[in-house]
């Protein structure tokens, strides 16, 4: 039936799902108090903690502790893959002072603040730089945390899938392959595949400013060639060398280093 005629005039319109979706917040959180707005629902793929913010080394729980100036020393390590190097500079200002004491008491203050402004409803999962064991004390009722399960949103079904693989960095939340891919398969088909790393795709992977490749899953790639999810979405890769591809039938989607562009990903159907 053609549009316009009597019988669409008045046909009660489908009601069409939007959702908003988030990655690397690092601690952006006055952007994160706006990132649900005009959305049926928020998705956040992790890396809540801003430990060291690489683009200005005045911000995060590093320099907040050391001083700029060894940020800054820290970062030219690190960006010059000298983590020998980094973990050695790293243990002299540590030394005398209780580590995780001071991490976690820094964590749960950035925490504290973000969890408070999630919208109701959020979906969330952990990024690698994340304390997972803290987060219950802080998400409400209104935040539902998801790795290696599934939900339902609009019809749609969301699989989610929290944290990042072993890398010489050391952050937080990092596992084996064999259990990230573990986390993978218990998903099962799901119509939208979200994860905090990429899948492991060399242009999904390199970081064109830190000049390196990340860290990407086989095991997300080779769900995406199994089970041809409409979509695959994800962060981690702040600056990739592409941000969408296609793999098959399944729209890959970078959604963005959310702390600089403060803007969220919008998904509608």
């Amino acid at each position: 039936m053609r549009a316009g005629t009597p019988h669409d005039q008045h046909r009660t319109p489908t009601r069409r799902t939007r959702v908003h979706v988030v990655s690397d917040v690092h601690g952006n959180t006055e952007a994160l108090a706006r990132a649900g707005d005009g959305a049926d629902a928020l998705i956040c793929l992790g890396d809540l903690v801003l430990f060291l913010d690489y683009a200005d080394h005045s911000r995060g729980i590093f320099p907040e502790l050391f001083g700029v100036a060894n940020a800054d020393r820290i970062v030219e390590l690190r960006t010059a893959r000298r983590f020998d190097e980094a973990r050695a500079f790293g243990r002299s200002l540590w030394a005398g002072l209780d580590r995780d004491a001071a991490i976690l008491s820094a964590v749960r203050n950035q925490y504290a603040e973000m969890f408070a402004v999630l919208p109701t409803p959020t979906y969330a999962t952990y990024g690698n730089v994340d304390v997972p064991t803290l987060w219950p004390e802080y998400a409400n009722s209104g935040t539902t945390v998801l790795d290696g399960e599934r939900v339902e949103i609009g019809g749609r079904v969301f699989g989610f899938v929290g944290g990042g693989l072993r890398t010489p960095m050391n952050t937080p939340y990092e596992i084996s392959d064999e259990e990230y891919a573990a986390k993978v398969e218990a998903l099962g088909p799901v119509d939208v595949l979200c994860s905090h790393i990429p899948p492991e795709v060399p242009e999904l992977t390199y970081d064109t400013v830190a000049r390196r490749f990340e860290r990407g899953s086989r095991a997300l790639l080779d769900a995406i060639h199994r089970t041809r999810p409409r979509y695959a979405i994800f962060g981690h890769v702040h600056q990739p060398l592409v941000r969408r591809m296609r793999i098959g039938a399944t729209e890959c989607v970078n959604v963005g280093h959310f702390a600089s562009s403060g803007r969220p990903w919008a998904l509608e159907w």
